[in-house]
């Protein structure tokens, strides 16, 4: 028949009134039928996937109101999902021919209940033969003892779901079974509802109330569109089953239980489970807006840095800035396979060129014999003022607000396509199929969602918990396996991890939980992965007691507490996140906690972008800590770590904010454009960023208190393995620390602390400034120029070595002293006032004494003095042997044009 004789729409309502069988029919006829089958996707197979009564809406229980892509796709799913239970016939081995000739099975229909053939459920069972279909008929039905389930049945509840009640307990010992339409309840001598050791069993539409469901294996279970009211399923060592589309509300312990590794020993259906697994799995496409939570949330995989806050960056010389070329490739190349973050500083580098000081043609009288013979006409840069060739000038550069849009735009973390694709672990755990796999459910109301332990293994995808004690418990070297699920409001962690236990957990949008999003303890290791942690009452995700795990590309923002915390030996690998607007620190190392932290964005937290406490000996690499409320880093009380190659910009407070206490290692960074100091050391305790140890809440870290004698586990030490030199003294060396609000570097220390190699450039304060140092703070071959103030200030009682450093053209003296130690072999250049004011109560060494004989200037053109200075407090005179004192605005270029005395190089003042 031509389907152009009448018109498609009039074809299309004809159709509308087929049943199935001819529906089938029909689209077999021709090609034009087929298509027309097809076209009524939103009507006539709507109108069958929702009246059929062994199914609800697609999308229940989560977004029922949402239309899935295709209805008549969906019924498919339905009706092929629902066949599975007779699917136990074995091909004859024999000849497979053969299979062409079998018989159908038949079935009979027998009716049980008020005007049926049976009086009971019992009494149908002892008369049914193998694929019979009992029908209870509206009513209640009550076993008074155990019923036996020998023969494979099909158990089906008449009218709407409610209208049939089952009271019985039921136990299987057949290969295969399906109850449909019931609402199951307990009998009065037990609360298990149904058991199954060996065969398979399928519950669909079904309601269970305060009873439980216990599978064993070999035996397994598909559940489809069921309510567990106060009622719960155990699997112990099931192979492979699965739960979709289920509701689970009010249950006063775990709604399910996964309990032992999948079983070797497979009954017939485990493939067929596998079958209809891939053909839904959903995990590995881009989730619909319009059902996925976790698709939907605003800014999902956009920078955090939403509001550009225009600063400058400073850009130094080769082995002195963070930013050059050189510096940036060694520096970032160890985190290369974590994060973009290094291909994405490196493209915001700018060539510069560094400008050059010319001689000066009217003092060239003053040269030597010697000088003349090697001196040729040049320029020299700054760089070449400096006693060591690691040292370099810094001058200005701006990044410009486009840049900055360019680099937030480049740093987008990575999707979990792309994670999968780089991550061949990653990749095999969310293609797994194996133990329970739990599909679009809701957990809700209850005590807790999902508990697995002793090596148990599940899979939960598209579910929701919510308003329960917690989602997920994940203990004794168990596997989980998360994607893109909503978990929210949980009275305590959303996600626990414990003893050993492992697993993936991605994509997930985990938020307003009372505890931690995430609860990592006792040796866990899990992925987290491209995970939205937000909004939490406490942190974001908790590492303690030995704890380790790979977090990598997540958002954290938001949170009470720490975005991420690490404790007690907890040593986790933690790489291309964004941390931000949390109410606390960004991350948090205390109590001996460890990890490896690189490339990540860490901003507009109102506490430290890091906080490192109390033994916390992180590896902090290659992070971009910028636009905090308070400081970029804090390293409080004995607090340690390595603190490498950081970009530390732009934040409320100072750069980087440490005790002397502690034991840091501060190598590489770029800290600039800070309100406060670039980097500053105090002496004085600071509890004002301590955290609590009750920071579990209910879940108590006391076990990993007691547990972390301060000693770590060996293959916690083995884990991430670092190249780093023995901690024994504070460290600062090869940064760039510049534009500061404040001084570059501000000391009040009661340790010993190292200065080393530092490019301190226009700070809005001096250069460095030692206002304590009881013991020797050692400052060594820094470049120090064109700060607000001048280059060096020390105090009194301050013991101070500045040895090969490079002061340049700050708008004060060089160096001004009152303290006790050892200037020798520094470059003073062309600062605005006094190269080096000494006031009564400085005593420091080589400044007047042998340790400067001898020494050449790095400047050809220029004349080595010896000089003769009045004591103007004493009236003694001393001698001042070769240094190089030049371009002093006040002193020293007034003597070198117009040959004034020697002593008007130094201004020596009595106080």
């Amino acid at each position: 028949m031509e389907v152009g004789v009448l018109p498609v729409e009039l074809w299309q309502l004809i159709f509308s009134y087929l049943h199935l069988p001819d529906l089938g029919r029909c689209s077999l006829v021709c090609r034009a039928w087929s298509e027309l089958v097809l076209s009524l996707d939103r009507t006539r197979w709507r109108q069958l996937c929702l009246g059929c009564l062994q199914h609800r809406h697609p999308n229940w229980p989560n977004h029922p109101g949402v239309e899935p892509p295709s209805w008549r796709e969906a019924f498919k799913q339905h009706y092929l999902a629902s066949k599975t239970w007779s699917k136990t016939t074995q091909d004859l081995e024999s000849s497979n021919c053969l299979s062409l000739f079998r018989r159908r099975k038949g079935w009979r229909r027998l009716c049980v209940g008020v005007g049926g053939e049976f009086g009971s459920l019992r009494a149908a069972l002892a008369a049914a033969s193998p694929y019979d279909r009992l029908v209870l008929l509206p009513g209640v039905h009550e076993e008074q003892s155990e019923v036996l389930l020998k023969v494979p049945v099909e158990v089906v509840g008449q009218g709407k779901l409610g209208d049939v009640a089952l009271l019985a307990s039921i136990d299987q010992h057949c290969p295969t079974a399906r109850l449909s339409n019931v609402v199951f309840m307990p009998a009065r001598f037990t609360s298990l509802l149904y058991k199954t050791t060996s065969g398979y069993v399928q519950f669909d539409n079904c309601n269970f109330e305060g009873g439980q469901l216990q599978i064993h294996a070999p035996g397994t279970c598909q559940v489809k569109f069921c309510t567990f009211s106060q009622s719960s399923i155990h699997l112990r060592s099931v192979a492979l089953c699965i739960l979709e589309h289920c509701e689970f509300t009010g249950s006063e312990n775990a709604s399910v239980t996964v309990e032992g590794c999948p079983s070797s020993d497979r009954n017939w259906a485990c493939k067929h489970l596998a079958v209809l697994a891939k053909s839904c799995a959903a995990s590995l496409r881009q989730p619909d807006p319009a059902i996925c939570p976790v698709a939907k949330w605003d800014g999902w995989r956009e920078s955090p840095l939403r509001p550009v806050r225009t600063c400058e960056i400073v850009v130094g010389e080769e082995r002195s800035s963070f930013l050059s070329a050189a510096g940036a490739q060694a520096l970032l190349g160890s985190a290369q396979e974590d994060t973009e973050f290094g291909e994405n500083l490196r493209a915001a580098k700018e060539e510069e060129e560094y400008p050059a000081l010319d001689s000066n043609s009217s003092d060239s009288d003053l040269r030597s014999d010697d000088e003349e013979d090697a001196q040729v006409a040049y320029k020299v840069p700054c760089q070449a003022h400096s006693p060591r060739h690691t040292l370099a000038d810094v001058m200005d550069s701006k990044l410009q607000s486009n840049r900055l849009h360019a680099l937030q735009r480049d740093l987008k973390l990575k999707s979990l396509q792309q994670e999968l694709q780089q991550d061949k672990e990653a990749q095999s755990l969310a293609n797994s199929l194996q133990g329970c796999i739990i599909r679009q459910c809701l957990f809700r109301d209850g005590k807790g969602g999902i508990f697995i332990y002793s090596r148990g293994q599940a899979k939960v995808e598209g579910s929701i918990f919510r308003d329960l004690t917690y989602a997920v418990r994940c203990i004794q070297n168990s596997k989980v396996i998360m994607l893109r699920n909503d978990i929210h409001h949980c009275k305590a962690s959303g996600i626990f991890l414990r003893l050993l236990a492992g697993g993936l957990i991605a994509d997930n949008n985990i938020h307003s939980n009372c505890e931690a999003g995430v609860d990592i303890r006792k040796g866990a290791n899990p992925l987290v992965l491209c995970n939205k942690i937000h909004s939490g009452l406490r942190s974001g995700i908790v590492v303690a007691g030995n704890g380790k795990g790979i977090i990598r590309s997540n958002q954290i923002c938001g949170n009470k507490e720490a975005g991420i915390y690490i404790l007690y030996n907890g040593n986790p690998a933690v790489s291309g996140n964004h941390i931000f607007q949390g109410l606390a620190a960004g991350i948090a190392v205390n109590e001996n906690g460890r990890g490896q932290i690189t490339g990540n964005i860490i901003c507009e937290n109102q506490w430290g972008g890091a906080d490192i406490r109390h033994g916390g000996d992180p590896v902090l690499r290659n992070n971009l800590i910028s636009c905090g409320y308070s400081d970029g880093v804090v390293v409080g009380e004995r607090g340690k770590g390595l603190i490498e190659g950081n970009v530390i910009y732009g934040n409320k407070g100072c750069g980087v904010w440490m005790m002397s206490s502690s034991l840091p290692h501060l190598i590489n960074n770029q800290i600039s454009h800070n309100s406060i100091y670039g980097v500053a050391v105090f002496c004085h305790k600071d509890n004002a960023g301590d955290y609590p140890l009750g920071q579990g809440g209910s879940e108590s870290f006391q076990e990993e208190r007691e547990g972390a004698g301060g000693e770590n586990d060996a293959d916690s030490e083995e884990e991430y393995p670092a190249a780093r030199r023995p901690i024994s003294v504070a460290l600062v060396e090869l940064n760039s620390i510049n534009h500061n609000g404040a001084a570059g570097l501000h000391v009040k220390s009661s340790e010993v602390l190292n200065i080393i190699a530092n490019v301190i450039h226009a700070n809005g304060d001096g250069g460095v400034a030692v206002l304590q140092s009881s013991q020797l703070t050692r400052i060594a071959n820094n470049s120090i120029s064109c700060n607000s103030r001048g280059g060096v200030l020390v105090e009194a009682d301050c013991q101070v070595e500045l040895r090969g450093n490079g002061i340049y053209e700050n708008s004060s003296h060089g160096i001004v002293s009152k303290g006790e130690g050892v200037i020798a072999e520094n470059d003073i250049i062309g600062n605005h006032r006094c190269g080096l004011q000494l006031l009564q109560a400085a005593d420091m060494k080589g400044a007047f004494g042998e340790q400067n004989r001898g020494h050449r200037s790095l400047l050809r053109d220029w004349r080595c003095c010896r000089a003769v200075v009045s004591c103007l407090s004493t009236g003694r005179a001393q001698e001042v042997p070769e240094s190089r004192w030049w371009h002093s605005e006040s002193c020293g270029r007034q003597f070198l044009g117009k040959r004034r005395p020697l002593s008007a190089l130094f201004s020596y003042t009595k106080q």
